[in-house]
């Protein structure tokens, strides 16, 4: 698989499914406003995902999901009360509702919604559930996005019961965990390879990237900064 990061939470990834062909799959896609991503010239018009997966429904992570949607008319997987809005408020019908624990087996892989310690609140106000992470399964790997949340002990269950070839975790401080305890959810995790997102878009939110590396590979462990708009394969 191909994973392109776009800066803040966002990035996607293109697979290969058996029996469901070649798709992408887009996760938190902010893309007006993240600087990571303008000044790399990544535009939410030069996105065509056959899938997004929100992981809630803050702005620096709805982002540009209402155009995205209208565009190209992807699938929406996400928590119920999104789904919900973005039909009722954008007239999108395409959705697949999920909530904390649950597990469902599509076409082009198995996603799991977890547990994410966070709140969730669309940019005018309306509540946008439970905030929420994915476990993703597909072409024979396991990819882990945490979403914002602090640790919580439950990640030992997700690494114990998981082989994790990528994870996702942010890094970034006052909103979400900050370094150490993203490095203490490294230690659960047992990733192959861990990419840290959620720093240096906002003030409230400046983090050294490096310094996580480097303490990743002090506990034994591999990290991989990414820039907006690098890619790696998994």
């Amino acid at each position: 698989m191909k994973v392109t990061y776009y800066g803040h939470s966002a990035f996607q990834i293109e697979i290969e499914a058996e029996g469901a062909g070649p798709k992408t799959l887009l996760f938190d896609p902010f893309l007006t406003g993240n600087k990571h991503a303008e000044e790399a010239g990544i535009s939410p018009d030069g996105l065509t995902p056959d899938v997004v997966l929100l992981t809630h429904a803050h702005g620096d992570h709805w982002g540009d999901t209402p155009a995205i949607l209208k565009r190209t008319g992807a699938l929406l997987v996400s928590q119920y009360e999104v789904v919900e809005y973005a039909k009722r408020e954008h007239g999108h019908e395409k959705g697949h509702p999920m909530n904390t624990g649950g597990t469902w087996s599509f076409d082009w892989g198995r996603v799991t919604n977890t547990y994410a310690r966070h709140s969730s609140s669309f940019p005018d106000g309306t509540y946008g559930g439970l905030s929420s992470g994915f476990l993703l399964e597909v072409e024979g790997k396991t990819v882990y996005n945490s979403g914002d949340t602090c640790a919580f002990a439950e990640m030992a269950w997700i690494g114990e019961d998981n082989e994790i070839d990528l994870a996702f975790l942010p890094i970034g401080d006052d909103f979400t965990m900050g370094i150490r305890e993203a490095v203490r959810c490294v230690e659960m995790l047992r990733p192959k390879l861990v990419v840290p997102v959620h720093y240096n878009t906002f003030p409230y939110v400046m983090a050294d990237p490096e310094d996580f590396a480097r303490r990743v590979a002090d506990a034994g462990f591999e990290a991989r900064v990414l820039g907006a708009g690098e890619t790696l394969e998994v």
